[in-house]
């Protein structure tokens, strides 16, 4: 986590030229002169009083610079994804600032590719896509040995790639660090198992435990075995809970409650409507007579409408089948939140007032695929389906409670993925409006950013799931980024013209600050 950490500040200072985190300078550019290697990069030390540095191959116009930060000050992540990302970017003078490492970490995988979408030359900007694909595909809750390989050999190709157009100072050990990271995956598994961040939650655990300043070792240890007293005796005690973490997963799938207060909607659903008025008429074609009886014609609707078995296999019915089977009350219960899955869905107009974003959802589900109308040959496969919740219904069918999702999807058409394993998609184009709802434990979270390419499009980010499969299950990981999924084009010099690509001629020079140099 922390090279993870140091390499993404070497690629976001040196891009943004920031100052104590860039890799680029005065002193790097003299380096290539005395390596005798592009010539073009090397300062014009004849004006004295303004010197500027010539423009690379990594250097970010101030149109780019702004984009940069304007991406990543519309991000909007879930509920206890990460840090506001907001909060870290400075817009007025284009720089990010108060990085702590998870921050790092969720730039790096998943931020940083969008922010350069349609910023740098596109040699320089597969590159850094690269590393970060690296270090998405590093971090995954499930890895494949026989994969690793293939990921080493990735890594070797992407520094080389950086190395063809960053500064040798950006090189530094942090950089040199990552080729043995997917060796230490193959000794010590996946890196989830390993990394500091439980640590250093720990650590802020024990720092509250100081009392007196004077003597902090001593209050962390008096408070230390006072928790762990009380650990001890609560073994024996009923119905008490141990200080600290819980036990196994702490994540409760099974807990389903709504966030926020409740409305009541009346709402009828024509179709269902129509099939107890057929249902009853049927009744009244077979039994004339009795049917007379409006209070007969009813208790014998209730009756049968809902089967309680199969008559031709003489099978009973689930008692819950039954009851679905009937239908719901009219006044149906919307909430603004539902907590179900482990994740906190809200509704769109929620979302517009807070500065998370939990309406972003997605299903995968069965269904009749087509390449065109002329397809004469269509079959059933799975088929992930994108969109935003609306509204958030409990149905209620007496002894049985259903709660579904109302959601605003994306018609086939609006999806599409690039060269690079985007998923990008344009929630203006909005389809299946006759088929608008899902369960809500079929939903998984997902949450969209801006595209730079197209300002009606967005990017769709996954959000992987807080609690692990047990008994046996596989973990469920998904990835929007991934190199071994998603093979990237690889960047190759032209021969012909080999200084050429080291400078930049549509991006102003770089001042150079007086004050830093002679620092």
């Amino acid at each position: 986590m922390h090279i993870e950490k140091n390499v993404c500040e070497n690629i976001y200072g040196t891009l943004l030229h920031q100052p104590g985190k860039t890799k680029d300078g005065i002193n790097p550019r003299k380096d290539l002169e005395s390596l005798k290697i592009r010539g073009k990069l090397v300062p014009d030390e004849t004006n004295k009083k303004n010197k500027v540095l010539p423009p690379t191959p990594y250097t970010l116009s101030k149109k780019e610079k702004k984009l940069f930060c304007e991406t990543l000050l519309s991000v909007k992540v879930p509920d206890g994804y990460s840090s506001n990302v907001q909060n870290l970017v400075s817009i007025d003078d284009c720089r990010l600032q108060g990085l702590k490492s998870h921050d790092c970490h969720t730039l790096m995988q998943q931020f940083l590719p969008l922010a350069i979408r349609n910023c740098l030359p596109i040699n320089v900007r597969t590159a850094i896509i690269r590393m970060c694909f690296f270090f998405n595909t590093l971090c995954c809750k499930v890895v494949d040995p026989n994969t690793l390989d293939q990921l080493q050999e990735e890594l070797v190709i992407t520094l080389c790639l950086l190395q063809q157009y960053f500064p040798p100072s950006f090189f530094d050990i942090m950089i040199h660090l990552t080729v043995h990271l997917v060796e230490q995956v193959r000794l010590c598994g996946p890196v989830y198992l390993r990394w500091m961040y439980p640590f250093e939650r720990q650590m802020k655990t024990l720092k509250d435990y100081v009392r007196n300043r004077y003597r902090p070792e001593g209050c962390i240890v008096e408070s230390y075995i006072v928790e762990e007293a009380l650990a001890f005796c609560a073994e024996y005690l009923s119905n008490c809970d141990v200080i600290g973490l819980p036990t196994g997963c702490p994540i409760d799938l099974s807990i389903e409650k709504p966030l926020g207060g409740a409305n009541i909607k009346v709402v009828d659903d024509p179709l269902l409507a129509q099939a107890h008025r057929e249902h009853m008429h049927y009744l009244a074609s077979r039994n004339p007579y009795k049917a007379k009886t409006n209070l007969w014609l009813q208790n014998e609707h209730i009756r049968t409408f809902s089967v309680a078995h199969d008559k031709a296999n003489n099978v009973p019915i689930d008692e819950i089948v039954c009851w679905l089977a009937n239908k719901p009350r009219s006044s149906v219960v919307t909430f603004s939140g539902y907590e179900i899955n482990g994740f906190n869905f809200t509704t769109r107009d929620r979302d517009c007032n807070r500065v998370t974003q939990n309406s972003g959802v997605r299903v995968v589900a069965n269904t009749l695929q087509i390449s065109s109308s002329k397809d004469k040959s269509p079959h059933f496969g799975d088929m992930t389906f994108y969109g935003v919740i609306d509204e958030i219904w409990q149905l209620d069918y007496l002894m049985v409670k259903k709660t579904l999702f109302k959601c605003d999807w994306v018609d086939d058409r609006g999806v599409c993925t690039d060269n690079f394993g985007f998923t990008v998609v344009d929630l203006n184009r909005i389809g299946y409006k006759s088929d608008c709802f899902i369960l809500a434990c079929h939903a998984k979270q997902v949450f969209y950013v801006k595209d730079q390419l197209d300002n009606n499009k967005s990017i769709v980010c996954s959000v992987t799931d807080k609690a692990y499969k047990l008994n046996g299950e596989r973990c469920e990981d998904v990835d929007v980024f991934s190199p071994l999924s998603n093979k990237l084009p690889v960047c190759e010099l032209d021969e012909k013209d080999d200084e050429g690509i080291y400078d930049r001629k549509d991006c102003d020079a770089i001042p150079i600050d007086i004050d830093l140099e002679n620092q």
